[in-house]
This record gives C-alpha cells, structure tokens and sequence, in this order.
C-alpha cells in the first residue's frame, strides 16, 4: 500500500499541568506530528488527496511554492520521491541562487529537500507575490509540461479534503478544536467535520485579519468557528524569547516538541486563555499538532548565531 492511499487515524494525548487541574479543564493534543518525520501534520493531508490526483492525471511532475525554511518544501520534496513522481520547489528569495551551496551546507530545509530530488528555482520577492497569477503559470507549464500545481502551504480543495479526515469518532466529546493557521486550509477542513456543537478557534501565524474572508470562501456555511490573532508573536516565523521559553519549559513537562511557528504559538495561546478564564469549567479542548518539527534545526541555527537561547526539545 502507498503511504499517500493510507487512512492514518492519530492518537489524542492528554497534557496535565497545575493550572488545568486548577480550572477543572481537560486539554488534550492530537499527535498529528507523529504521523512522519517530514510528512506529519497537515503535510500529509494537504499533500495525500494531491500525491493521487497528480498521479492520476500521470502527471510527471509537481510543482509547488515556499520559503528557504518551509515546512511544505520539505514535505512535498519527500512526498514526491515516496511516490517516484520529480518534485520543483519555487522558492522566493533570487538572491538564494547565488548562495546554493552554502545553502546545501546549512540549510535544513533545502538539504532534505534536494536529497530528496527536487530541483529549485529562485525567484524575486516581486515574482512570488505574481505565483498565482496566470502569466507565471503558463511560464511554468511551458517550462515544465504536463506538471501538477501545487500552491504554497498546499491548500486547494484537495488540502481541505485531506483535512477533512483529521478528526474521527474519537474526536466528538470535545467542546473545542484549536488548529493553528496558515494558509486557512488545515481550520476550513475542521470546520467541515466539526460536530455542530464543537467550536473551532483558529490561531494564525500571520499578522491580519484578512483570513476570516479566506476561510469563508473554502469551508460550508457555518458558523462554528472563530480566528484568535493575539498570538502571532508579530508574524509569521517571528518570535520572541517567551516563545521559546514556553516551548521548551512544555517539552520538558509533557515531553512534547513543538514547533516555534505555529503549533507552539497556539498552545500559548491556549493555556493563556486557560488562565484568563476564557473556558468555562468541565471544558474539554482538542488541539491539533500540525507538525513541522523539521524546521526546528534551521530555526536553532538561526538563534544560534544572535546569542539566544535555542529550541531544546531532543
């Protein structure tokens, strides 16, 4: 069987902390990074439902978009040689090119990546803002025919379908599912198969409420769930030392890693709101582990080199 035909079902782990035994409320995370090294979480949903229909359509190739230290890169470089289908990463940043093999060196990311087979193209901060547009697909079919697109973070209709299958029986007792966000395709599946008395919160990553428009548009009408953008930290991949902190003063209670772009931003989020008496007692929340473990390495590296304290969750 193909790791990308599987319906893989993950475990709920329950946290035990003072302050929840305080509140008289139960926090558990499903453990969707354990689902694969560098295809966990969402990856692999996004990508399972993407991997077939690539391959169904005998398409050759696929094509996606992403950062020097993206997750989905990494993942659909993976995904890619798993299912003997070539891989190109679109990667923004045209000064990169000029810097390969240092990235080679010290690159988590783009190592895995290229070990896995996939070829790179650097493109300027002003072409990737244009990736979606019809002209810069055109070029890229031109370039690469009979390649499949995927866009970056890997939402789609076929992302959202994957995600669909993120919660199970199992999943029904609870009264909140939390899921960090990005791209919106991960929330817009939960809230697809969401009982209707579970709330869904989402916790973005990015600065801006432009996702609450986004995440209408991919999920069915409904009105379970909100989007809290307190704890961003500044943006995407910005941080600050009670991040850190938090991550690894978590680790080293629950002996769960997490990464310090989105899963740990939520679990912040959470246990704040757990404080600040935003649950109500006898509330039981499911948080989603999106993964993204990998990106752990590149981020110490880059901690590493400011003097600050790093990630110590091994």
């Amino acid at each position: 069987m193909n790791f990308f035909t599987q319906t893989i079902p993950t475990q709920n782990q329950q946290i035990h902390l003072p302050l929840l035994k305080d509140k008289e409320i139960e926090l558990w995370i499903k453990r969707e990074d354990k689902i694969h090294e560098f295809v966990s979480g969402n990856k692999f949903r996004k990508l399972k439902y993407n991997i077939a229909l690539a391959k169904e359509s005998k398409s050759n190739t696929v094509i996606t978009f992403g950062g020097a230290y993206s997750n989905h890169i990494v993942a659909t470089a993976v995904a890619g040689n798993m299912s003997n289908i070539d891989t190109v990463g679109i990667i923004r940043g045209e000064e990169l090119a000029n810097q390969f093999d240092n990235l080679l060196k010290n690159n988590p990311t783009i190592q895995k990546a290229h070990e896995n087979g996939m070829k790179f193209e650097f493109i300027s901060r002003a072409q990737y803002k244009e990736k979606s547009s019809k002209a810069f697909t055109s070029y890229l079919l031109n370039k690469y025919p009979n390649a499949y697109i995927v866009p970056e973070g890997g939402t789609n209709d076929e992302a959202i379908k994957g995600c669909e299958e993120i919660l199970t029986q199992q999943d029904q007792n609870f009264n909140y599912i939390c899921v960090p966000v990005g791209t919106g395709g991960t929330i817009s599946g939960l809230i697809n198969t969401a009982k209707f008395n579970q709330k869904i919160i989402g916790f973005p990553a990015l600065k801006g409420d432009f996702l609450n428009d986004d995440i209408q548009k991919l999920t069915t009408v409904k009105n379970n769930w909100s989007i809290n953008t307190d704890y961003h930290f500044g943006g995407y991949a910005k941080y600050n030392s009670d991040l850190i902190r938090f991550i690894n003063e978590f680790y080293q209670k629950t002996s769960i890693a997490l990464d310090p772009v989105y899963t740990s931003k939520m679990l912040y989020g959470i246990i704040d709101m757990i404080g600040k008496n935003y649950f109500n007692k006898g509330t039981k929340i499911l948080a989603i582990h999106t993964g993204g473990l990998q990106g752990i390495k590149g981020f110490n590296s880059m901690l590493q080199k400011k003097n600050l304290e790093i990630i110590k969750v091994s």
